[in-house]
């Protein structure tokens, strides 16, 4: 069934109200060079996932996140001012993150705006999925979890491996993969101790997606399984365009795991190129045809599986209209029914 982009300011309500449909909102804080395609992934990947729903998505925009005027420009009459969310009934929500610029998250021109948006998902929706750099927001605003800086960035395609039996991680397998992009990380420990639950996590990458089930289900992915297959090529090429107009002192790293033996012998030798004769005139002798061939985007079968079973829960939640208390309740049981069920100590279908 369809996926309907919501763009009007006054759109009909009736032909919503069936229990197939959901209403999904789509906060993208993606900068301007990343918004259209962020939109594209998350919509494609939602299409996917929802073959059988009608799924109503609107999207919303944070006025603070800075914008070129020619890209505010384009998307006002498609996107919503996010002070229209406060009064809008959602069954979930989505939430970006946004490339950073200060080092502490509060010095953010969006954080107070940023911050109301995860007040407001904790009572208002049934499920936030919150996204890379909106994961580190929302755990600071609401537990003082701060991000840790990294020694460099952070970028590549990992290895993860289910850390916990939950709905979210039932079919999954250990050594899937999930492309991350940050220059910044959660502690686990720090986590745990303020009651989210681990649910993934790569060797190299740290902590990948976890919960925390309160009101509202909240599931953070630190990773980006809605990429494409070239999104993290794009970002390095991005990356070395920055050195090249010495916006960067520092020659970027190849992305982890993506790049096959070939394709990364030409980056190096244009490395060296632009290592040896540093300037912009170099930027349009870029490889990009020849890196980008043969690129495959392995994970997304993962991803669909992920969004697959969010969209499933929201069509449960909003079947099921009894009084909803996560403090009383075991977490697995606030999955509607069908979902999964819990029998010999592991999630069964």
């Amino acid at each position: 069934m369809p996926l309907l982009i919501e763009t009007t300011r006054t759109p009909p309500m009736a032909e919503f109200r069936a229990a197939n449909c959901i209403t999904i909102g789509f906060i993208n804080n993606m900068p301007d060079a990343a918004h259209e395609a962020t939109e594209r992934q998350f919509t494609d990947l939602i299409r996917t996932a929802a073959p059988d729903a009608v799924v109503r998505l609107r999207l919303f925009l944070i006025p603070e996140v800075p914008r070129a005027d020619v890209v505010r420009s384009a998307v006002e009459n498609r996107y919503h001012d996010v002070s229209e969310l406060w009064d809008t009934p959602l069954d979930g929500l989505i939430v970006t993150g946004t490339a950073p610029r200060t080092k502490n998250l509060r010095d953010e021109p969006y954080w107070n705006t940023l911050a109301q948006v995860v007040d407001w998902a904790r009572e208002n929706t049934a499920s936030t999925i919150w996204s890379c750099l909106a994961v580190h927001a929302a755990v600071l605003h609401v537990d003082d979890v701060e991000r840790q800086p990294l020694a460099e960035k952070l970028c590549g395609v990992f290895d993860c491996h289910p850390v916990a039996w939950h709905p979210m991680t039932s079919d999954v397998v250990h050594g899937f993969r999930v492309p991350h992009s940050r220059y910044n990380g959660l502690p686990e420990q720090a986590l745990a101790s303020c009651g989210y639950r681990i649910l993934t996590r790569s060797s190299v990458a740290g902590v990948d997606m976890f919960s925390r089930q309160e009101k509202s289900f909240h599931l953070f992915l630190q990773g980006h399984p809605e990429y494409e297959a070239t999104t993290l090529l794009r970002e390095y090429r991005r990356d070395v365009c920055r050195f090249l107009k010495k916006e960067s002192s520092t020659y970027p790293m190849l992305p982890q795991g993506y790049f096959g033996a070939e394709a990364v012998a030409i980056a190096n030798a244009f490395r060296d190129r632009a290592l040896s004769n540093r300037g912009e005139h170099l930027f349009a002798d870029f490889p990009m045809s020849a890196l980008e061939t043969g690129l495959e985007s392995p994970w997304r079968a993962c991803a669909s599986s992920i969004y697959k079973k969010w969209i499933h829960y929201l069509r449960g939640r909003k079947a099921d209209r009894r009084p909803f208390n996560a403090l009383s309740r075991r977490a697995w049981r606030d999955w509607p029914v069908g979902v999964l069920s819990w029998a010999a100590g592991e999630f069964t279908r």
